[in-house]
């Protein structure tokens, strides 16, 4: 893949050919194994024509950034949605993934048990893999300096393959982190915390292995206490780890996992990898500001290379990004202008217009994202999103509620119903689309913070958990009352995303 775009979908082997047996467990699984699959007619029309419904206009003239974009989300700054698509790669691990590779479902395998342990980062290690660390195996390799952000005078490229000819590919664990410009310095940024790390521990003795554990569990920390709350909000994490409201043990409180259950080894359900876990593809801005020194925003995708945030190359080195733009800091930054904190674009039932055409060099055969993922919802067979909220408890949502569009003031009254887009989908939404429109039942007023609701929260929450508990060497299983280092939480820092990247900068 080539193109900015989150991969919040873990196209990773294995995942076509998931069995529905309620006996069958590996690498791949689901968590409704005994729901029939939502009922779509044979060649799939229905979905098409929503798929269309999805897909928002094109705009004619961007929001200027001194006015009020109704589309914005003002509870979800836009780094997230680029710190979800790193997660997303860490825990579907495949070197050998792509988003326009068309899988074998008769000829896949996974490659590894999916876990927060930064193999994106890491690779297989500075034996295996010594060309991405520096001489002596300790500090990550960095790239060329770059320019651009005034708050980071250190920033660096990811290094990259010099070749005689063609575009400068990045040296990294995972190929997939180098496929937009967003997603590759997020990438260096994790680079550097660990380089940071080294240096926090010199005057201990630490091995590799030593600062690799501290740079994981700081990661898992972000993790579970930022981006979780942030995308499922608070209480509906508290739900899941008790512990966390009553600032208790997590062994006086025990976490409350309802669906997601495994048996030996930890799984990615395919409710989660196809439907729940893609929400972010509703968060994508079409244009960002990389930082305050560059006099424009650059779109998603362009044909022109020298505007366009498309990745797997070497981008101009004015690019660096200011991370204030996409993270708050607690700096009191501006509402509107050029300094403003950026915010993702609301989780609803509407996809920014680039992703309904994306380029062939992205998309294959097909060019629009909503379709592919209603698609392959059908193919893999995932239920309904009625009968999962059925199965989980939850009253669904009425038909008449199940709207598809923007949640804007000007947009919601408006909204097509999903039963009138095609009458097969009366009581029987596809998982992705009802997650999206679950979300998007939160708005009110344009200024409504939207996070996912019941059924899609809990998914990604409890999946999100699970896994935690599940790695025997994540810091909820080897040392559940572990706090960041208190050289990180001076000054009452709780330790987001945030912190994590002002610490990067200082190596």
């Amino acid at each position: 893949m080539i193109g900015v775009l989150p991969r919040f979908h873990g196209l990773v082997r294995g995942l076509d050919g998931v069995p529905s047996s309620p006996q069958f467990e590996g690498r791949f699984g689901r968590i409704f194994r005994t729901l029939p699959p939502a009922n779509v007619s044979r060649d799939g029309e229905e979905l098409k024509k929503l798929a269309a419904a999805m897909s928002a206009a094109a705009e004619a003239t961007p929001t200027p950034e001194d006015q009020d974009d109704d589309e914005e989300n003002s509870g979800i700054s836009a780094g997230y949605t680029y710190l979800g698509q790193f997660i997303d790669h860490d825990l579907t691990f495949d070197p050998n993934s792509s988003l326009d590779k068309q899988n074998d479902p008769n000829a896949l395998v996974d490659y590894r048990t999916p876990r927060f342990d930064l193999d994106s980062v890491y690779g297989r290690g500075p034996d295996d893999q010594p060309y991405l660390y520096e001489d002596g195996g300790l500090r990550m390799l960095l790239g060329r300096p770059l320019t651009g952000n005034p708050h980071d005078p250190k920033t660096h490229d990811l290094p990259r393959n010099v070749p005689a000819s063609g575009p400068k590919r990045a040296l990294i664990g995972d190929p997939r982190n180098d496929e937009n410009v967003i997603v590759s310095q997020l990438q260096g940024i994790f680079l550097r915390f660990h380089n940071r790390m080294v240096e926090v521990l010199k005057n201990t003795d630490a091995t590799f292995d030593d600062v690799q554990r501290y740079v994981r569990w700081h990661y898992q920390w972000v993790v579970l206490h930022d981006f979780l709350p942030t995308i499922i909000g608070q209480e509906t994490l508290e739900k899941i780890l008790p512990h966390l409201k009553k600032k208790t043990s997590i062994y006086e409180e025990k976490p409350n996992l309802q669906f997601y259950h495994f048996d030996n080894d930890p799984f990615i359900p395919v409710e989660f990898s196809v439907a729940a876990y893609r929400f972010g593809h509703s968060m994508v801005r079409p244009i960002y500001r990389l930082n305050s020194t560059l006099p424009d925003r650059f779109p998603i995708f362009s044909m022109d290379p020298n505007t366009s945030l498309t990745g797997f190359r070497e981008f101009p080195s004015q690019w660096a990004i200011d991370w204030t733009l996409f993270f708050d800091f607690g700096n009191h930054p501006p509402k509107h202008g050029p300094g403003r904190v950026q915010p993702a674009y609301k989780i609803d039932s509407s996809l920014v217009n680039p992703l309904a055409h994306l380029p062939a060099s992205i998309g294959g055969k097909m060019v629009s994202l909503p379709e592919r993922n209603l698609l392959r919802g059908w193919r893999m067979s995932l239920p309904s999103g009625q009968d999962v909220a059925r199965k989980m408890g939850i009253k669904p949502i009425s038909d008449d509620d199940l709207r598809v569009g923007k949640a804007t003031e000007a947009d919601s009254a408006t909204n097509v119903r999903l039963v009138d887009i095609a009458p097969i989908f009366k009581g029987n939404a596809p998982l992705w689309y009802y997650i999206l429109a679950e979300a998007q039942q939160h708005f009110k007023k344009n200024d409504t913070p939207i996070r996912l609701g019941p059924v899609g929260g809990r998914i990604v929450g409890e999946v999100f958990i699970g896994l935690l508990l599940g790695d025997k060497h994540s810091f909820l299983n080897q040392d559940p009352d572990w706090k960041p280092l208190q050289v990180f939480t001076e000054g009452g820092k709780k330790f987001g995303i945030a912190d994590l990247i002002s610490e990067a900068m200082k190596a």
